[in-house]
Parts: C-alpha cells; sequence; structure tokens
C-alpha cells in the first residue's frame, strides 16, 4: 500500500490470483489489507505494482491505479511488518509512504467489506464463461448435478516443508474421503471438481468409484482458481490458494484442521482461527502420518 498526500475519493481494493510462478498467496499478502487501512487509517491514495497488475489483468477487471516501476524507485518507502491477523495497532499505521510485508491474508482484516469484495473481484466475463460452460457439460452418473463442490489439494513444496519445517502434514486420502463424504451426506448427487498442482496424486488417492468425482486441474493457476469459485462449495486442503478460492466462492466450506504438532513454529505465525471463517468446518489431520519428531519442545 502507498499512502500519499491527496485523498482516495474512491475506494479501490485488489486481490491477485494468477499463473506468476509467486503464487497466489505472495501476490494477495499485500493487497488484500488495502480497504481496511484505508478505512480505518488516513484516506490516502493505494496503488499496485505494475507485475501484480499484469498477472491479474487476464483474470479480474483490474480498478486500482498501477505505482509505474520508475515512480516506485523514487519513493522513501517505510516497510510496515503484518501479522496473519488484525491488530489493533493497524489501525492507525504511521508514515506517508508505506509498504506491507509479511503475509496478511486473514479474514480478520477485511470480512466485514465482503459485499464490496464480491463485487469488485468479478471475472471477466470470458474467464467465467469458460469456466461455467466446462461446469455445464458435466455429468454425474447421466445427470447434470445441482451442486458443485470444488476441490483443491495443494502439494508442491509443501510436500518437503510441511513435515521438515512446519512439523506438520499434508491432507491424505482418509482426510479427503472425509470431506467429499460430508457433502455426500448433505446433499443429493453433488459432483466434486478436484484441482491441485499434483493431479498425478489425486488420481491415486481421491476414490472416483462413486462417478461423482471430475480431475479437472489444469495446471493454470488462474483457469484452476476461476473454476474453483464457480463452484457452490469447496474442500480445501492447506494454503492461500484455496482459502481465497472458498471465500469468494461462498457457500460451505471444509478445510484442513489441526495439521501441525503443537510445538510447531507454524503456531507462531498462523492461527487458525484468523485464517478459517467461523462457519467454516474442519476436519482433523491425521497427525499420525507425520515423520518429524513427536517431542518437540514449544517455542
Amino acid at each position: 500500500m502507498v499512502r500519499l498526500r491527496h485523498p482516495l475519493h474512491s475506494f479501490f481494493f485488489f486481490l491477485v490470483a494468477s499463473c506468476s510462478t509467486w503464487g497466489l498467496n505472495s501476490l494477495t499478502r499485500d493487497q488484500t489489507c488495502i480497504p481496511c487501512f484505508e478505512r480505518q487509517n488516513e484516506r490516502h491514495a493505494a496503488f499496485i505494482p505494475p507485475p501484480d497488475a499484469q498477472h491479474a489483468g487476464p483474470i479480474f477487471r483490474i480498478t486500482l491505479p498501477v505505482l509505474h516501476d520508475a515512480t516506485a524507485r523514487s519513493v522513501p518507502w517505510q516497510n510496515y511488518h503484518l501479522n496473519d491477523w488484525m491488530e489493533e495497532q493497524y489501525r492507525h499505521i504511521p508514515g506517508e509512504y508505506v509498504r506491507l510485508t509479511g503475509y496478511p491474508c486473514s479474514w480478520t482484516f477485511y470480512h466485514h467489506l465482503r459485499a464490496e469484495i464480491l463485487q469488485e473481484f468479478t471475472l471477466h466475463a470470458h474467464v467465467r464463461e469458460e469456466a461455467q460452460n466446462f461446469l455445464r457439460g458435466l455429468r454425474v452418473n447421466g445427470s447434470r448435478p445441482s451442486t458443485y463442490v470444488g476441490v483443491h489439494v495443494r502439494r508442491g513444496d509443501y510436500v518437503r516443508v510441511m513435515p521438515t519445517v512446519w512439523k506438520g502434514v499434508l491432507a491424505d486420502r482418509g482426510y479427503l474421503q472425509q470431506a467429499l463424504d460430508w457433502f455426500r451426506a448433505r446433499h443429493r448427487s453433488p459432483l466434486f471438481v478436484i484441482t491441485s498442482d499434483d493431479m498425478a496424486w489425486c488420481r491415486r488417492n481421491i476414490n472416483s468409484s462413486h462417478r461423482d468425482v471430475v480431475f479437472a486441474g489444469s495446471g493454470q493457476q488462474g483457469s484452476d482458481f476461476a473454476l474453483l469459485t464457480q463452484c457452490n462449495h469447496t474442500v480445501i486442503t492447506v494454503g492461500t490458494f484455496g482459502i481465497w478460492a472458498a471465500y469468494l466462492a461462498g457457500g460451505s466450506t471444509v478445510y484442513l484442521a489441526n495439521f501441525t504438532l503443537p510445538g510447531s513454529r507454524f503456531r507462531m505465525i498462523f492461527k487458525p482461527q484468523a485464517a478459517f471463517l467461523p462457519e467454516w468446518v474442519g476436519i482433523a489431520a491425521n497427525l499420525g502420518q507425520c515423520p518429524c519428531p513427536q517431542d518437540l519442545v514449544p517455542l
């Protein structure tokens, strides 16, 4: 967020989901806090850098003005670190030129602006239509489903980082079975639309014998994200990609809970109650699969 001396007359909020190698979490961490801070601090102009605008442009209707590189290099920045949850001190951020750092993706920053978020973060018509056309063509046992459940399975670098750095686990086949069964018990003939950065793992570990599972992930973050947001409900595992898709999709969300050991350092920077909406449904991870030491000393 850049705070300049002239007031911001119109409200801008910006979330980026893109095909950038940074991924959704890095691109969203600053922009998601802008509306909260603009309203709770003095109303100054907020901008985004050109790379973020370029990545988001093919997916979302962008309204936030762009701060070009030449201008950014001349600004005497003051970095301001944010935890991943709202704190009282963030209502009074000092300085004229502020660059937000950290990973502030918590709903505690912005949930009071949900209606405006849903309005501002509208997919381009052709992106939305492509996702909806794909969904319209799917069938459950020969019939068109009335309920679509988007499923995002995050693996990638977390396969290594979660057990070795954070002393935790990822979603396993047991969790995914429970999550899908939760929706099967509440909806008649739901269809599960699977996306992931490891579709091969999903095909091996998600039971498709009910013929209500479609392995739809394309490997393209933008199109996968758009597809998830057009579903009625969501199943997520770890990572902010799934959290944001679920938030924009609305409906019911099932998430992986308690996925780190009690002494994990991850619990110092991540508060589940600030990451997952209260109405979302958590299913506990199987920590017995964790290859890390069980006798960690709490930090």
